[in-house]
């Protein structure tokens, strides 16, 4: 099934928004109805393929096959861009500046070194696809060079299985439930569970170093990688031979992140786990979110270690969006909700209980209430839904996005600030004041990341209003010393201030792999690094 092409996931999991939710909006933001609706697929203007048949012919030759190089309207569209919301309103709106030519879709690495061979001869650029999903501007090359969107959905195949080792060999295109279904074969689990789970691919999980809801247990994705294969315009590189290694510099590292900047990923090795046979999710209640996050960073730092620590901010706690069925409702029906964190403990039943008791003494001795499972049993249930419920917004006539950082501890509540002021402050300008949320969805020994959810009225220029609301972010997260995100990527939208924070040295140093790969900058132009 393909996502819809003007909004996210499956349209059957869609649902409008309550009546109490539409009055929140209408008397607390301003929102009123749309007074259009959004252009229908084929409405839009979609111009005819700037490609003749020879190229159409060299690309076809590539994948072996006509019926992998698709030029029809309806798919060009659905590769359009990501799923931000600016993506959502441009692409509604019948902007498609990022349309590509073609959509190719090649069947293994031969194939993709075929194809990479075939638009340097063409003089085109590639822009590698997985599931779609990015909010960053990771599928909306810059320049004005035509380009194929490179789908990977045909590489789909779990390579090998190493019960012994505990490892797994991928194809870039299998998305998450798909790789997860096959681990399950054979009693294993990846253990990466992101809000882009439904949709998302193991390519995209590599090439963007995506952080899932799991973190806290399973780590990040970038540590689960043991080795990747890449296809790039001068060949083949393969990286990782054994767990860890002290011969010379990690390369895998260069290209986690990378965002098919360097290369494309045609297969990635990762450590697996044995599948929990006990899973348990419960909530608990802090008076502050300088009191929870206190909390967390004690787990995060002298044990027990959950699988799963969230913690929401007042706002979010009180409107329940940490709990996306319960939106409009606070925890306990009043106007204190405090502040609601998630714990989640998976593995063996007798591991998950030991450490659930051991960390319900440190929550309680941090100043933490127990809720019980129904908390967290309903933020596992609705874990995928918030895009759902941001397409619901925008349906309604609000505009809603998010953005995320990272910083160390001692960063986290002058980061928490600045951020909350500068995306209020901005739209209020705008004359969109905005409802700002936020929860902390990631811990480290060191450090946290922070998760920020913007609602407002649209306004007459949404995505203008955004734009300097989210520029005006990324000052603030500089200056506080967060970096430009933990999770969601580079992509166009945080390039400029990605350079800034790697410093000139460092971007010199990016822009020699990137002249030794791709020397002719075909592949994602302007992502990452600013285009030839």
């Amino acid at each position: 099934m393909d996502m819809l092409w003007n909004g996210w996931g499956d349209p059957a999991e869609a649902a409008p928004l309550p009546e109490t939710v539409t009055g929140l909006l209408r008397d607390w933001l301003g929102v009123t109805p749309r007074t259009a609706a959004p252009l229908a697929l084929e409405e839009l203007p979609v111009p005819a393929t700037g490609l003749d048949t020879a190229a159409r012919q060299a690309l076809a030759d590539a994948v072996r096959g006509e019926e992998h190089v698709r030029t029809d309207a309806e798919t060009r569209v659905r590769h359009t861009r990501g799923k931000s919301t600016p993506d959502l309103l441009r692409i509604r709106h019948g902007d498609l500046d990022d349309l590509p030519e073609a959509v190719v879709l090649p069947g293994g690495h031969d194939d993709v070194l075929a194809v990479l061979r075939a638009c340097a001869d063409l003089g085109l650029a590639v822009v590698p696809f997985g599931g779609g999903t990015s909010v960053v501007g990771g599928l909306a090359p810059a320049g004005e060079r035509p380009f194929v969107a490179l789908d990977l959905r045909r590489m789909n195949r779990l390579l090998d299985v190493d019960p012994v080792s505990r490892t797994a060999t991928l194809e870039p295109g299998l998305r998450a439930p798909e790789a997860e279904a096959l681990l399950a074969g054979h009693g294993f689990t990846l253990g990466h569970f992101p809000q882009s789970y439904e949709w998302a691919s193991i390519g995209g999980f590599a090439a963007t170093r995506s952080s899932g809801q799991a973190s806290a247990g399973h780590g990040r994705f970038d540590e689960m990688v043991l080795g990747l294969t890449l296809a790039t315009p001068q060949g083949t590189l393969d990286t990782g031979r054994a767990p860890r290694s002290a011969a010379g510099p990690d390369l895998r590292q260069l290209f986690l992140g990378s965002e098919g900047a360097f290369g494309v990923i045609t297969s990635v090795t990762v450590r697996v786990r044995p599948r929990s046979a006990a899973r348990r999710y419960e909530g608990w209640r802090f008076a502050s979110f300088d009191t929870g996050a206190a909390a967390l960073r004690r787990l995060a730092q002298d044990g027990p270690r959950p699988t799963v620590l969230r913690l929401s901010d007042e706002t979010e706690t009180l409107i329940g969006l940490a709990q996306p069925d319960a939106i409009g409702t606070a925890l306990d029906g009043g106007q204190d909700a405090g502040c609601l964190a998630v714990v989640g403990f998976e593995g063996t039943e007798e591991d998950t209980a030991l450490r659930r008791e051991q960390a319900a003494a440190v929550l309680r001795d941090c100043g933490g209430t127990p809720l019980g499972e129904d908390p967290g049993q309903r933020w596992a249930e609705g874990r995928y839904s918030a895009p759902y419920l941001r397409d619901s917004l925008l349906d309604a006539g609000a505009f809603a996005e998010t953005l995320e950082t990272a910083a160390f501890w001692s960063r986290i509540p002058g980061l928490y600030a600045a951020v909350r002021d500068a995306l209020t402050s901005t739209l209020t300008d705008a004359g969109t004041p905005p409802l700002v949320m936020c929860h902390i969805s990631h811990v480290y020994e060191n450090g946290a990341s922070l998760y920020f959810t913007v609602v407002s009225a649209q306004g007459e220029d949404p995505v203008a209003h955004w734009t300097r609301a989210k520029h005006a972010a990324n000052e603030a997260i500089l200056a506080a010393g967060g970096t430009i995100s933990h999770h969601h990527g580079v992509g166009t939208d945080h390039r400029d201030w990605y350079l800034r924070e790697a410093g000139p040295l460092g971007v010199a140093a990016l822009h020699a792999v990137k002249r030794s790969l791709d020397p002719q900058g075909l592949l994602n132009p302007g992502v990452l690094l600013p285009a030839d």
